[in-house]
């Protein structure tokens, strides 16, 4: 006869252990206790009340974006002349990152220029000549129609001059713009252009994000939006940072539901602090979580080890050696940690069985496993 052996999972601990009790009887002193049969259960299969704080709330599901970003776009069209900056390099404010080709909008800079100088020199002549003209009118050496013939001379300088500042400043601008520079310091995420790409207005050129600080955009049932307030924590898992959990708060709630899901969408800032041997968020990455909405100390023990099907939820207790059933009042449940808040029916050190092991019969004999122990494998009728 061949016996089969299998790994045991931590489900089916219990169970194998169970079956290798009753196959080996009064004989297998490790099941027994005090000659009674009795069974033998692993650390695996148990837990322990404990005191410890428990938070519950709504769980959300979102996605991780920018909480500053820029789409830069070409605001005068012509062939790029160069790109500064790649995909994922940090800049400054006022960075240049990319020049488009100047020539044509230097032509009319150039004019601007010449056109306001120009003006500039006739505003100040016809001031001067204004000048002069109310001396002499003061004096009797001019009639007072000459007067008015400056006055106007003056007032059409000035207006020709103001005229001449702002074609000078649209020029001025208009050449600043082939220059594409960073509006706040951060890291390039897109850059759509290359050197000699010919742009339009309006075309799409680089993407810029602030990594200091990102944000958790999530939804929440509409039946559960009560439990949500501003300021209140959110912790979270994100995809790509195993088991790192991260903190942010409710900043923002949207005033209306999706008209399809009937969810909300709710937005929280994340500060994207870097720490010893961590890297910082990234955009466009999933995250799951919860909302902090209530938390308080209480006596904890594993959602697993609470049958909440009936009226009265019920755990399995090792009391003396022996499995007795208690009835228990529940407080806070944690849906992310998998624990129950107990407020009534044990007490912090009480010993109760997880999973399978509530199984057990009331009054049965229970031995515990040394961590380290294995349960014999069950004989099978394959030879």
């Amino acid at each position: 006869m061949t016996k089969v052996r299998k790994r045991p999972t931590a489900a089916m601990t219990f169970a194998i252990a169970l079956v290798a009790t009753a196959a080996c009887g009064k004989g297998n002193a490790a099941a027994t206790s005090k000659g009674t049969d009795g069974v033998v259960v692993g650390p695996e299969a148990m837990a322990v009340a404990r005191l410890d704080s428990i938070e519950s709330g709504p769980s959300v599901q979102g996605t991780i974006t920018p909480e500053r970003e820029a789409k830069l776009r070409a605001q005068v069209g012509g062939p790029v002349l160069r790109t500064l900056v790649e995909q994922g390099e940090r800049v400054e404010a006022g960075a240049v990152l990319a020049l488009v080709d100047d020539r044509t909008y230097r032509d009319s800079w150039l004019a601007a220029k010449a056109q306001l100088a120009s003006a500039q020199t006739s505003s100040d002549w016809s001031t001067k000549e204004f000048a002069r003209a109310q001396r002499l009118l003061k004096e009797g050496a001019i009639a007072e129609r000459d007067l008015e013939i400056a006055t106007r001379s003056d007032q059409a300088a000035r207006a020709a001059l103001d005229d001449a500042k702002s074609r000078f400043a649209s020029a001025d601008e208009t050449l600043n713009r082939t220059k594409i520079t960073a509006p706040f310091a951060g890291v390039v995420s897109e850059r759509s252009v290359s050197a000699g790409d010919v742009v339009q207005v309006g075309a799409a050129m680089f993407t810029i994000i602030d990594p200091s600080s990102m944000r958790l955009e999530a939804s929440v049932p509409a039946e559960q939006l009560g439990q949500v307030r501003i300021g209140a924590p959110v912790k979270f898992v994100v995809n790509g940072y195993g088991g790192r959990r991260f903190v942010g708060r409710i900043t923002r709630i949207n005033p209306s539901a999706d008209p399809v899901t009937r969810q909300v969408r709710v937005y929280a800032a994340i500060p994207n602090e870097v720490g010893k041997g961590s890297s910082p968020l990234v955009g466009g990455l999933f995250a799951e979580g919860r909302i902090a909405s209530a938390s308080r100390a209480g006596l904890l023990v594993p959602a697993a080890a609470v049958d909440a099907r009936g009226l009265t939820p019920l755990v399995m207790r090792i009391k003396g050696g022996r499995v007795e059933q208690v009835s228990v009042e529940l407080g806070l449940h944690d849906k992310v940690a998998e624990t129950y808040e107990i407020r009534a029916g044990l007490t912090a050190g009480d010993t109760v069985l997880l999973g399978a092991a509530q199984g057990i019969s009331v009054g049965t004999t229970v031995t515990v496993s040394a961590p380290g122990d294995k349960p014999a494998a069950p004989k099978t009728n394959q030879e």
